[in-house]
């Protein structure tokens, strides 16, 4: 049986976000659902970096663009927002492609668009 990573530290960050959903509900943008959640994770005391920057290798050359994380959270986690009907795979994939950048091993991908808050953990 295989352990589920990060199992304290993500079910903590769901838990926010669940509490963040139930005070806001659906319908505002990413934006406001993020600045929220630095509210809590600052007065949880929890690490993160917002819009974390993540260089692009290719072919062992740096590129130019980067991909922009909308949260790292304790320098083990990317957290991405979504305020969108439904999370889909076009999400996952970014979300995977955030990971190999980043050398992480769990992503969070958090949805605040539906009437029930909902979330898909996305392992490399």
């Amino acid at each position: 049986m295989s352990q589920i990573i990060y199992k304290n530290e993500s079910y903590f960050i769901i838990g926010l976000c669940i509490d963040i959903h139930n005070e806001l509900g659906k319908g505002f943008s990413e934006a406001v659902y993020g600045d929220a959640l630095e509210i809590e994770l600052k007065s949880n005391g929890v690490p993160y970096q917002k819009e974390a920057k993540f260089d692009i290798i290719y072919k062992g050359k740096k590129l130019r663009h980067h991909y922009y994380a909308d949260f790292m959270v304790d320098d083990k986690i990317i957290l991405e927002l979504k305020a969108v009907e439904k999370i889909s795979s076009s999400h996952v994939k970014q979300t995977l492609n955030y990971l190999a950048a980043s050398k992480m091993k769990l992503g969070l991908i958090v949805n605040f668009g539906e009437d029930s808050f909902t979330y898909k953990r996305v392992v490399l």
